[in-house]
């Protein structure tokens, strides 16, 4: 046999991908303490915590209107399962977290989903979750965005058409719908 042959087999690792986007992080450069753009390798008992206060949190927000802990992550093993994930807990009193629109107050926590954005204040964060096989530890690797995660989108809101058969919308722009018998091709 050769020493290929003979090496461990190489586990793969799950790894918590996380973008970060505040409007102001190119003057006040509140992200200067994380590591971005390498991986950082986390136990898996150890718990992911996030905000101001460099003795209580691993990773280190630099804005004083973020909590001493903001939020933490906690990497477990789903029940009777070998597929993990993270659990993430609001720890701030004063701001509240949104996790894809889910709101969550001081000590609530649910389940991270595997794509979602979290926010609190103007902060904006993607968070992506790439599955592996380790349960010793998680790797975090972290990124800027040059632009908001949450985009406003100008399209036009689904508003229930009014017995007149008329939507405001239509009215609104300047339109006016057209009438097309069913049974006439397209």
């Amino acid at each position: 046999m050769t020493s290929f042959e003979e090496a461990e087999t190489e586990e793969t690792v799950t790894c918590l991908h996380m973008t970060f986007y505040h409007p102001c992080q190119n003057e006040k450069m509140m992200f200067c303490c994380l590591n971005l753009h390498k991986r950082e390798q986390v136990k898996a008992h150890e718990t992911a915590t996030f905000g101001r206060d460099s003795s209580d949190c691993r990773y280190i927000l630099r804005d004083s209107r973020v909590s001493r802990i903001q939020f933490s992550l906690q990497f477990y093993r789903k029940l009777n399962s070998s597929e993990c994930g993270f659990e993430i807990k609001n720890m701030s009193k004063k701001t509240k977290l949104t996790v894809n629109q889910t709101e969550l107050g001081y000590l609530n926590k649910i389940d991270l989903p595997w794509k979602c954005i979290i926010c609190f204040g103007e902060y904006q964060i993607l968070a992506e979750i790439q599955e592996g096989e380790s349960m010793d530890y998680f790797e975090t690797h972290f990124h800027l965005a040059a632009a908001p995660i949450l985009q406003e989108r100008c399209l036009p809101s689904l508003q229930p058409v009014p017995e007149n058969g008329i939507s405001s919308f239509y009215l609104s722009q300047g339109k006016k719908p057209m009438e097309i018998d069913e049974n006439e091709p397209c």
